[in-house]
Order: C-alpha cells, then structure tokens, then sequence
C-alpha cells in the first residue's frame, strides 16, 4: 500500500481525500476497534488517521487509504492490548503484595462489558478480528483477509471456528 523508495512516483491522496475519508470512516473505525478490544477507541481511530496523515503522499494507491487504516488499527489495538496485559499482570502483583493499585488500573479493572463483547473478548485475536472485520464491518472475505494481510481460505476458517466458539460461550452464559 505505501510506496518505499524515495524516488519512485506515488499518486498519494490528496488533502480533500482525506478529509472526506475521516468524514465518512472516522466513527465506524472507532466502533472496529472498540469491538477488537480497544479501552480508548477513539485514540486508536485518531492515531490511524495521524499515521495516515503523515504517509498519505507515499500512497501508492489512494482507494487503499481505508485498507490502510483498517490495518492500523488492527495493529495499534494489538499493541494497545499487550500494554494492558502487562498492566494487568502488574495490578495483580501489587494486590498480592498489598500494595494500592493505580487509579487507571482501578478504571481499567471496573470497566463494564456486556454480554456480546464479553464473549467476543474470549475469542483468540484472529478469531475476533475476522469477526468485527467480516461482521460489523460487513466486508467480503477478500476485504477482510487484504486487511488482516492473510488468505481468503484462513479469513473462512477463523469465521467458521469463531462462530462455532461464539455460540457455545454464548449458549454456556445464558
């Protein structure tokens, strides 16, 4: 999607391309990563959107900018959700240690999730990035697999198991 060479020509997108594209995709792109797991949602959209912003010349093809940012979020919610794994590990420490917890890992710890994220949580992240992306965003498998940089086949197989987990950890809650 974005050219490397510094010399080859690149098409880019243009700034009023831009600002259409936030227009149209800024909140459904906020809902992906709330569904991926994101606890700032809007931060990952926004940040998606900056490394956009700031690599938009070297696009090789500008209908591939919403691609693009699907990809960057998929990946910043990743990272994101590494970090609070990690934090997570540590809040535990210090409550077997006595010791007070942060005021953001209290927040991080009550923070409410219904029935459906609650189950889609429990997916591994392929199973439910598939899920969001074919689902909620209601894009093709070939879509879906472009975005997450995998085949048609492996996009098939990870909606047909997350369905089948979904289902059976939705039937064991109700």
């Amino acid at each position: 999607m974005i050219s490397s060479p510094a010399g080859e020509a690149a098409a880019g997108l243009p700034e009023t391309g831009y600002a259409a594209l936030f227009d149209a995709h800024f909140w459904g792109l906020v809902r992906f990563a709330r569904l991926l797991g994101a606890d700032d949602p809007e931060d990952v959209a926004q940040e998606a959107f900056v490394r956009l912003h700031r690599r938009r010349r070297a696009l090789r093809d500008p209908n591939a900018a919403l691609a693009y940012l699907r990809s960057t979020v998929c990946n910043l919610t990743r990272n994101r959700l590494r970090h609070l794994g990690v934090a997570r590990r540590r809040r535990a420490q210090l409550a077997e240690t006595g010791t007070e917890a942060s005021a953001e890992a209290g927040a991080v710890h009550r923070e409410s999730v219904r029935e459906l994220l609650a189950a889609l949580d429990l997916l591994p992240r392929r199973q439910r990035e598939v899920l969001v992306l074919r689902y909620w965003l209601d894009l093709g498998e070939r879509e879906t697999a472009d975005t997450l940089g995998v085949g048609v086949g492996t996009v098939k197989t990870h909606t047909s198991r997350a369905i089948a987990a979904l289902g059976r950890t939705l039937r064991e809650t109700s």
